[in-house]
């Protein structure tokens, strides 16, 4: 009888301490202010020459670094100076909201903040080839421009702009729903975002891609044979059905699909993808799923992945631009 009434104290004890587990859990840390530690949204990952960027995660896989920004991954060869957590801003309470003022004589007024006079709702940087892009930010300077797009800072060389356009709010530029990109040609951009969605592709990524390989020219060869404005090689356009490579249409859908079977192969890492298009996949295989040791494709690489938002260096920076290919 005595065994038996521990027994059932022993099982009290063990259901008030599960119990006491639970809540312990389910309680929110706060700080001596009594508040919620800020939450993390990102992390800004600096390197050794000083590139600086934004990413969502930052994870180890052995000896190799690896981010994520939304859903595109990369592997960081370079080394990294320090990586700093992006805390989540609180929000103001009373920012939209009126606030009652009591006057002399009684009465109860609701009043509102001044808002801050906008900016330019639109920054557009047109290039010398016909194509332009919205940023969030510039920097004009003797030599070039500094933009920033997507939390990504990247220098333009004064050679290769044409203008720059600051739009005001309420223009009619900005009252119609536009793309942040085109190629200057309305049917080309519509190529693009049409095969982009085809195959699951970025249209951005795919417009870059175009300005770098042919800078818009349909008729475009280089002296290695690629053609059009994709630049597809003979081989690679006849195993991907292209009869006609100086057909925009067929050359971008060649193009864009291509893209798309080294995005499956690489796992959608863009700098892999893009390493691919330029010295081929069995470049990148033989080197370990790396981005080969070769000039060429590492500019390639890194012009293509700073505009895109893989990487980007900081207004200001120590930094060598690469060449525009001509």
């Amino acid at each position: 009888m005595c065994g038996q009434w521990k027994q059932i104290i022993l099982s009290l004890l063990l259901c008030l301490l599960s119990a006491l587990a639970i809540h312990a859990q389910d309680k929110t840390p706060q700080d001596k202010t009594g508040k919620a530690p800020p939450k993390i949204i990102g992390y800004t990952v600096t390197l050794v020459d000083g590139y600086s960027f934004d990413v969502d995660e930052v994870s180890k896989q052995g000896a190799e670094t690896w981010v994520r920004k939304g859903n595109i991954q990369r592997q960081i060869q370079e080394t990294i100076k320090s990586v700093k957590p992006i805390y989540e801003q609180p929000k103001a309470e009373a920012a939209d909201t009126a606030k009652s003022v009591t006057t002399p004589a009684g009465t109860t007024t609701a009043t509102t903040t001044p808002t801050k006079p906008a900016g330019p709702d639109q920054i557009w940087i047109y290039l010398v080839d016909g194509a332009k892009f919205r940023v969030d930010q510039v920097q004009e300077q003797a030599d070039g421009a500094w933009y920033s797009r997507h939390n990504v800072s990247i220098f333009l060389a004064k050679e290769r702009i044409s203008r720059i356009e600051y739009e005001a709010p309420g223009t009619p530029a900005t009252t119609r729903k536009t793309a942040d990109w085109t190629s200057g040609t309305p049917a080309i951009d519509q190529l693009i975002r049409t095969n982009a969605n085809r195959f699951g592709i970025d249209p951005y990524l795919v417009f870059l891609v175009i300005e770098k390989e042919s800078r818009f020219h349909t008729r475009a060869v280089s002296p290695r044979g690629a053609m059009g404005l994709m630049q597809l090689m003979p081989g690679t356009a006849r195993r991907l059905g292209v009869r006609k490579p100086f057909d925009a249409a067929e050359n971008i859908r060649g193009g864009t699909q291509y893209m798309k079977e080294l995005m499956d192969m690489f796992g959608g890492k863009v700098d892999l993808v893009l390493a691919s298009y330029n010295a081929g996949e069995g470049a990148v295989l033989k080197y370990g799923r790396n981005v080969p040791p070769y000039r060429e494709t590492r500019d390639y690489v890194k012009t293509i992945g700073k505009r895109y938002g893989l990487t980007g260096r900081q207004p200001g920076a120590q930094t060598e631009v690469p060449e525009p290919q001509r």
